[in-house]
Order: structure tokens, then C-alpha cells, then sequence
């Protein structure tokens, strides 16, 4: 069977310099019925297991490693056996929330991933966090931005870690490159089309969104 996307939502809580906020997290599944890849295990390490099934897991992809994307990796791992794949420039942030457990392997700029025939491209997206990441699957036309990009607009860059101009960049010079067709789908929220969004990116510098 092709590969396909499957889309789950779960609910936990960020925190960053101090502050706590609710918050909603996509959780994004590719492969098919054989294996998968999690793209951001966000807060609820049984609910993504029952989602994989008796599926083989590859890996579990963290887009960066702000805690609500990354808080069920470690326990979904020892779950599933699949590797925790994290930038290394995060490393700093994932301490915060794991410091007992390192991620398995890095991911670098370029790396391709494969599952079910699909191959994802690993873009180094910084801005939102030194290591953000994107994926790119064109034979999907897919793109998991994770922070960086959402449906309206940049991630946020007002705490640690993160920086306007930096992600202004990484989205201008790596994102809206990509066909104006490609699918977003978001760490938050909903999807939206690099082209939807590809307009609008000097009226966010503008603003200083």
C-alpha cells in the first residue's frame, strides 16, 4: 500500500523561561501498513503507539526540542524501539526536559529519511530554535515545518533559544522555495500551502511578527 499521512492531536503543556502555557501539538505519522515514522511525539506516548499499531517504527523525528514536541519521545522509544532522531544545536533544550537521556542519532542538513518508499529531506530551519528542522517529501508534496512555519505566519521567536531575523531567513531561503503546491503541515494548528503562505513573508517582516 503507498505511504500516507496520518494526522493526530494531543494535548499537554508547554514551559520555557519560566512561563507555562496549555497547549495542542500535531502529531504527524508517514508510512503505511507495514512501517512508519513519528514526526513529533508530543505528551501522550500511548495514545502515538495505539496510532503506529503493530507497525515498525523507524524513528521518531523531533522538528526541534521546545518540551511539548519532544516530552513522550523517550518513553515512546522504549515502547516501540525506534530511534530518537534530534539537530544537535538542540541539544541545550532537550537537556531541559531530558536530562538523563540523549537522543539516539542527529539529524543534519540534508539527511534523507525513507519509509515506505518515500524519501524526507531534512532541512535545518533555525529561527524558532537552533535546531529546528523541516522535512520535505515531494513525492507527497508534504512539508512537516514543525515551529517554523504555520498557517498565517513565522513560529514564535519572543523566548530562548530563538531569533526573528534567523527564522525570516530559514523560511524566505528554505520553505518558499518549494512548489507553491506543497502541503504544510503545522507543529500547531492547521495546514496550510507554501504557496498560501509565500505572499505574505514581507508583510511579517513588516511587522516583526
Amino acid at each position: 500500500m503507498a505511504a500516507r499521512i496520518e494526522h493526530l492531536v494531543t494535548s499537554g503543556t508547554f514551559s520555557l523561561d519560566g512561563g507555562t502555557w496549555e497547549v495542542d501539538n500535531n502529531v504527524w505519522i508517514v508510512g503505511d501498513d507495514t512501517e512508519a515514522i513519528v514526526i513529533d511525539a508530543a505528551h501522550d506516548a500511548e495514545a502515538i503507539a495505539r496510532a503506529v499499531g503493530d507497525r515498525r517504527l523507524i524513528a521518531i523525528v523531533c522538528t526541534h526540542a521546545h518540551n511539548d514536541h519532544i516530552d513522550a519521545a523517550p518513553e515512546l522509544a522504549d515502547r516501540t524501539g525506534a530511534p530518537v532522531l534530534l539537530h544537535p544545536d538542540d541539544l541545550p533544550l532537550w537537556k531541559q526536559t531530558h536530562p538523563d537521556r540523549a537522543p539516539d542519532a542527529e539529524l543534519t542538513d540534508g539527511q534523507g529519511l525513507a519509509v515506505a518508499g518515500v524519501g524526507l529531506t531534512v532541512l535545518h530551519t533555525p529561527g524558532h530554535a537552533p535546531g529546528a528542522v523541516c522535512l520535505y517529501a515531494p513525492a507527497l508534496e508534504a512539508l512537516f515545518s514543525g515551529d517554523t512555519l504555520f498557517a498565517g505566519g513565522p513560529g514564535a521567536t519572543g523566548r530562548s533559544y530563538s531569533d526573528f531575523p534567523t527564522i525570516v531567513d530559514s523560511i524566505r531561503d528554505r520553505l518558499l522555495t518549494l512548489p507553491p503546491e506543497t502541503v504544510v503541515h503545522t507543529g500547531h494548528g492547521d495546514t496550510t500551502t507554501v504557496g498560501a503562505e509565500a505572499p505574505h513573508l514581507q508583510e511579517w517582516v513588516d511587522r516583526g511578527f
